[in-house]
Order: structure tokens, then C-alpha cells, then sequence
């Protein structure tokens, strides 16, 4: 069964880091892109930064230069270390995996940004 497990959201202050980590398992093709999305509530999903297999990332207009992904091929793990957060990053965050045949998302970590 594959299962996409995400660790590290909470509640952080403005100007403050975070890191989020995922890791695919079950998953029994190669995965070509992991990446990172969110949602706002009202809003809708959006790309926050994604890593393909041979290490090109892909990022979102408002994080560039704050976040980073990073990705461990051997152990379908991606993580994102995000730096600067502020109350506009406040979103549900999802990890996603990506094979030629199918997409794969994980449940979702909640990230709060105080003002």
C-alpha cells in the first residue's frame, strides 16, 4: 500500500524556520518528481517546490530564495527547509510523488506563521 508520510509543520513565528520532511513508501516505480504544495483556506493549490530525480528543482514565485528542497533518491524521502515564514505561508502543506503512471499525496501537515 503506497503511503506518503509527512512530519515537521506546527506553529512557528514570523521571520522563523521550519523543515518538512516526507518519505513514499510502497511506491513500487521509479519516482520521477517529489515535491512540496500547499492550500490556503479559499485559496487554491498551489506549487511550492519540487526536485526530479536528477536533482532539477522548481519552486514557487513566493518562496524563491527562502525555501529550499532537498531530496534523498535511495530513501524516497524530500524535504523542505523553509526559512524568513511569514503569515502568508500559513497553509496546508502536501507532500507529492510523482511516477509516469501515477501522482501520489500524502495527508497534509498544517504550518501556522504568527504575526
Amino acid at each position: 500500500q503506497v503511503q506518503l508520510v509527512e512530519s515537521g509543520g506546527g506553529l512557528v513565528q514570523a521571520g522563523g524556520p521550519l523543515r518538512l520532511s516526507c518519505t513514499a513508501f510502497g511506491i513500487r516505480f521509479s519516482i520521477n518528481a517529489m515535491g512540496w504544495y500547499r492550500q490556503a483556506p479559499g485559496k487554491q493549490r498551489e506549487l511550492v517546490a519540487s526536485a526530479t530525480r536528477s536533482g532539477i528543482t522548481n519552486y514557487g514565485g513566493s518562496v524563491k530564495g527562502r525555501f529550499t528542497i532537498s531530496r534523498d533518491n535511495a530513501k524516497n524521502t524530500v524535504s523542505l527547509q523553509m526559512n524568513s515564514l511569514n503569515p502568508e505561508d500559513t497553509a496546508v502543506y502536501y507532500c507529492k510523488a510523482s511516477t509516469v503512471f501515477e501522482d501520489y499525496w500524502g495527508q497534509g501537515t498544517q504550518v501556522t506563521v504568527s504575526s
